[in-house]
């Protein structure tokens, strides 16, 4: 791994641990994946909130889309709703990885959170992993009210492959005006496959995340018949910085490390969105790496960066300041 002067140092001691993942090999990194998740998986505490399993019925032929719906443990509806997408390349992971910040969602702001269990590449390619996340935002609105929540107030977000994964669900709900959302939550979104940014080309191999892998990832999720960064073919919906109009989406707030190759294609897609009209929150984050607010959580600037997160999100879920 290179050395970064500005790799904040509380992050040293979790970089150094940090295993070497190789996407050529996807089985081996997803076992390898599942040896730095699992124990932060076992450390987290579900005190205080209830988990359900839910479906959602895919789209057309697709098979029905596992969501964990967590909630307050004994509140009453109707709860506002973080629709939340994990991230891992669109690869790797699963969504109780995700619960690192859901549950705090749920303590802090007392609302509802719908964690996606999204099908993964290469097994299954664009549209398959959109197509799920768009099944699961459209059933937690037509049906939230069964469910307890608020279709009012549904927000959707995610995290590295997430966050493309949110933003491509997004502007597929603004096209289709199927579900109206209030809020977009996107934490160091992965939103352009052509990885021709400045910190794209000159930040190659940062902890967690390196061009190598983001270029097997692009390639994996966009599948065989993907043509490179000059395929004209690429949907929007995979790809949302490839998008050429970003007006009519949701407020949105977007956190963006420091040291991370898909930190520009962040501030480059905040400033799009102002230009087309949408309010941005756009926050850069000094000495992170991708990842590290679930990496290394006890870090001040990962503490910040979550709680901050989370505040944005009460205030795009018009949550009373007084349930916060």
């Amino acid at each position: 791994m290179a050395e970064f002067p500005n790799l904040d140092p509380e992050f040293a001691d979790a970089v150094a641990s940090l295993p070497d993942l190789d996407l050529s090999d996807i089985a081996a990194a997803r076992a390898l994946q599942e040896t730095v998740t699992q124990p932060l998986i076992a450390n987290l505490s579900y005190e205080g909130v209830d988990v359900r399993e839910v479906s959602a019925p895919g789209l057309g032929d697709a098979p029905d889309v596992p969501i964990r719906l967590l909630t307050p443990e004994g509140a009453a509806g109707p709860l506002p709703v973080l629709v939340a997408l994990h991230g891992g390349g669109f690869v790797l992971g699963n969504a109780q990885e995700f619960d690192y910040l859901c549950l705090d969602v749920v303590r802090e702001l007392g609302v509802a959170v719908a964690n996606v269990e999204y099908r993964l590449a290469p097994e299954n390619p664009f549209p398959g992993p959109l197509d799920d996340c768009y099944a699961a935002l459209r059933y937690v609105y037509t049906k939230g009210s069964d469910l307890g929540l608020d279709p009012s107030r549904i927000a959707i977000g995610g995290s590295s492959a997430g966050g493309a994964l949110a933003a491509g669900t997004a502007l597929k709900a603004r096209d289709t005006g199927e579900v109206p959302l209030v809020f977009q939550l996107l934490i160091s979104p992965a939103l352009d496959d052509r990885l021709g940014s400045p910190s794209s080309l000159e930040l190659l191999n940062t902890p967690v995340a390196q061009r190598r892998n983001g270029l097997l990832a692009w390639q994996s999720y966009l599948g065989t018949e993907y043509a490179g960064p000059t395929d004209p073919q690429v949907s929007i919906y995979a790809a949302p910085a490839r998008a050429v109009d970003l007006s009519g989406l949701p407020p949105t707030y977007i956190a963006a490390m420091e040291l991370d190759p898909v930190r520009d294609e962040a501030f480059e897609f905040a400033l799009k969105m102002l230009r087309a009209g949408v309010s941005v929150e756009l926050h850069s984050y000094p000495g992170t790496f991708h990842g590290c607010i679930e990496l290394a959580p006890a870090a001040e600037v990962s503490i910040r960066a979550q709680r901050e997160i989370i505040g944005a999100l009460g205030r795009g879920l018009r949550v009373p300041v007084a349930a916060r």
